[in-house]
């Protein structure tokens, strides 16, 4: 069935979005689609719409329907909400509450102090998020830390999972086993093309978890067949001297989401239970300095081509905060679906040639060893070759 011809009353006909929104400036592209940041002119109130061209959705628009439905339901004080959806006669506009807190780890390495207890509240938002999904049936199946945004620009802003691009609606009894994700956070099944469930984002919350407590990835190998053998085997260490202030508390409740059997794998329920998250298990000693120096050492953004550039959206907010105005001369984006927004100022200078790879949302975060510079000769990618992402390892010394 064609777009728009199912009588959906959530999905608005439009001749022209730009007769209800202002473009301001790209936030983001992907293969397929393109992020602005818009003004709703009857309300002067800031979205993130995501512009898809129907091309793109050619005999997939009963699946495109049937999970924007579900997706329009959400409803989580932690989850990125799908606010409305126009369609034109050549694109679908997913109109989505605009967050401008900025991304996890910019935040972390910004603040003066960070503990255990931080990173335990950061996860139990998480989980109680996807709790909720899978409760509704649906997987993720792309958690990572440039997923989680913050709210806003307040010292005490909640945390929120955006970029549903990869997620899938479960169905009763179903097992999916499309190879997708990030590989640096994806479950062992995932990787060995098996059969998988919502047990995959349990993983990945594991994944965040290693991270935000040591600043660096629990698997690591310049070859990325050597990193997704440790991935399948979930080989991983809490490496003296980073997880010698950690507590054993912590420890474990990594160790029971990194499980590498999905049938032994704590599920999210069972996760929000365990004293580290629930009781007072979490320390408070301040481990900043490390954690900081590991994520600035081992995390390297590429804000062009992502497919939401959140420092794009802080550096809007804070100009309008300033009382300036980003109104004037537009550039144009020739090229662009959505034709004639403005580009983000400052990205020119910041364009860097990385190799980006080829997904539906080339949003990346590549892993960056400052001392060996880029890995050439990684073989045996074939496995991956559906993956969205594709990331690169870094060695912690």
């Amino acid at each position: 069935m064609p777009l728009g011809e199912d009588g959906n009353g959530w999905k608005k006909k439009t001749s022209d979005i730009k007769e209800h929104y202002d473009f301001k400036e790209v936030l983001g592209t992907g293969a397929f689609s393109e992020v602005v940041l818009a003004e709703e002119k009857r309300t002067q109130r800031l979205v993130a719409i995501k512009c898809i061209p129907k091309k793109a959705l050619e005999g997939k628009e009963n699946n495109i329907e049937n999970e924007i439905a579900v997706l329009h339901r959400i409803k989580h004080p932690n989850i990125v909400t799908l606010e409305d959806i126009f369609e034109s006669t050549s694109h679908l506009y997913l109109v989505m509450q605009l967050v401008s807190g900025g991304e996890l780890f910019d935040r972390i390495v910004e603040k003066g102090f960070y503990t255990e207890r931080d990173a335990s509240q950061l996860i139990h938002q998480i989980l109680d998020a996807v709790k909720y999904l899978h409760d509704m049936g649906i997987v993720h199946r792309d958690l990572k830390p440039e997923n989680l945004l913050y709210y806003s620009m307040d010292e005490d802003s909640k945390i929120m999972i955006s970029d549903f691009g990869l997620s899938k609606i479960e169905g009763a009894g179903s097992v999916m086993s499309t190879a997708c994700g990030t590989p640096g956070y994806v479950a062992p099944e995932v990787l060995a093309q098996k059969p998988y469930s919502k047990a995959v984002d349990c993983w990945s919350i594991g994944v965040i978890s290693y991270i935000l407590l040591c600043g660096y990835p629990p698997f690591y190998d310049e070859n990325d067949a050597k990193l997704f053998e440790q991935i399948l085997k979930a080989e991983y260490e809490f490496d003296s001297p980073y997880w010698d202030d950690i507590s054993d508390s912590a420890k474990d409740f990594i160790c029971h989401l990194m499980e590498k059997d999905p049938l032994k794998r704590y599920t999210c329920e069972q996760a929000l239970q365990h004293p580290w998250i629930c009781g007072d298990t979490a320390l408070d000693k301040n481990i900043h300095e490390s954690v900081s120096a590991q994520i600035k050492k081992n995390f390297a953004k590429s804000k062009w081509k992502q497919a939401f550039n959140a420092t794009a959206v802080v550096r809007h907010m804070r100009k309008l905060q300033l009382g300036t105005s980003l109104e004037g001369p537009s550039q144009i984006t020739p090229t662009s679906p959505c034709h004639g927004h403005l580009l983000p100022e400052e990205e020119e200078e910041e364009e860097e040639d990385d190799d980006l790879g080829n997904g539906e949302e080339e949003s990346l975060s590549h892993y960056e060893d400052g001392r060996r510079g880029s890995n050439e000769g990684s073989t045996d990618r074939d496995s991956l070759r559906s993956c969205t992402y594709c990331c690169r390892p870094a060695s912690r010394v």
